[in-house]
């Protein structure tokens, strides 16, 4: 058995550490790129999402490498996010890659369906683990975790290094140093420390404090927010062009908020929720209901600007994309949605990002000005 996984941004690391843990065989696809896409698009349904095209690429990638078996999560909601793996699995019989399926998904239902997705999840943990040592499948199930924390938490502090920057491209020349060196680094503790080898290289960068960036809150569907090759790598473009970002939503967050407690019913960090009631109260599939409320909470805390990111069909956040005005009236802040599917062009999508990033200098110069003249008393 040789394992593969879809591409999301930084997933691979922690995937990665898992799997050399367990001792199981597997082939890392080849980052999402123009090829994996072209691929799932000749055979994915017209009318799919992004996101089923482009992973249906990773795996035809990773099965021409030697990759015979799956893994894949599920969801639940009104996503198709939710039927992946069983359409996944039926597009690659129906093209003759015969490829095995261990979908980790958690129960839900009722309580006869519950027990019937434990047995089928405890399976697939097995067989993945190559049998059933309790201990083993514990630490890394924890290290996985762990690592996704971490990763999540090294993204997040280039986001704030990298506009500061004093020589621009450094943070970038480091963060392309540890994608290198992670695939030659075996296991859990020795992910770890690369880790907190590249951290530190990130703090030694020589920045300028007096600088104060642009803040763009970044919202929309996890998987174009959070896959670089998706996105066009708009955050770390941003962050080139003197811009800091934030993304609330990550793959750490999806873990343990939506996995772990979600799965063992454990209180889970709903700030997103409270702030989207007025506007959104309940849950309609996808990641619609934080779209709004991350975006309520990225005014509330200044934020100069915020931009959504969602795959061309994806109905719950063009529900959320409908209400965005709302917030972008009652609080005063613009917001830039882009629409990602597989004809869009590089060149109008940066075309719109940097006029959109115009249009919040221009805004905070006039606030400033507005500032200075209630200060002179004019």
């Amino acid at each position: 058995m040789k394992v593969t996984f879809p591409h999301l941004g930084n997933l691979y690391v922690p995937i990665k550490a898992m799997l050399d843990d367990l001792g199981t065989d597997y082939v890392v696809p080849p980052f999402s790129n123009k090829s994996a896409l072209e691929l799932g698009t000749k055979y994915a349904p017209e009318l799919a999402c992004l996101p089923l095209k482009i992973t249906i690429g990773n795996f035809i990638q990773a099965y021409e490498k030697g990759a015979d078996t799956i893994i894949m999560v599920g969801g639940c909601g009104p996503c198709r996010f939710g039927y992946y793996y069983e359409m996944q699995r039926e597009i690659l019989h129906d093209i003759g890659y015969k490829m095995d399926m261990i979908a980790l998904d958690i129960p839900w239902g009722n309580y006869k369906e519950k027990v019937a997705g434990i047995r089928k999840l405890a399976e697939g943990v097995k067989k993945l683990a190559g049998g059933w040592n309790i201990n083993k499948i514990l630490k890394a199930a924890v290290n996985t975790t762990i690592i996704s924390k971490r990763m999540d938490e090294l993204e997040s502090l280039s986001f704030k290094v990298r506009p500061r920057e004093k020589k621009r491209g450094t943070t970038n020349e480091i963060m392309k140093e540890f994608r290198n060196k992670v695939f030659s680094t075996k296991g859990s503790a020795g992910i770890k420390k690369l880790i907190e080898y590249t951290e530190k290289k990130l703090l030694e960068v020589e920045i300028d404090n007096n600088y104060k960036p642009l803040r763009v809150g970044i919202v929309g569907e996890i998987y174009t927010t959070i896959d670089t090759g998706t996105s066009l790598n708009i955050q770390e473009r941003l962050g080139d062009m003197g811009v800091e970002v934030c993304r609330p939503v990550t793959i750490s967050g999806w873990i343990i908020e939506h996995i772990i407690k979600g799965g063992l019913h454990l209180p889970r960090d709903l700030r997103f929720a409270e702030a989207a009631k007025p506007y959104l109260g309940a849950m309609i599939g996808g990641h619609a209901q934080e779209t709004i409320g991350n975006s309520v909470l990225f005014a509330k805390d200044g934020y100069d600007g915020i931009i959504q990111i969602y795959p061309l069909t994806c109905m719950p956040e063009i529900v959320a994309e409908s209400i965005l005005p709302s917030i972008e009236r009652d609080y005063g802040i613009p917001v830039l949605t882009l629409i990602i599917d597989e004809m869009t062009g590089e060149a109008g999508y940066l075309t719109r990002v940097e006029a959109f990033l115009d249009l919040l200098e221009k805004r905070r110069e006039s606030k400033a000005i507005e500032g200075t003249t209630v200060l002179s008393g004019n």
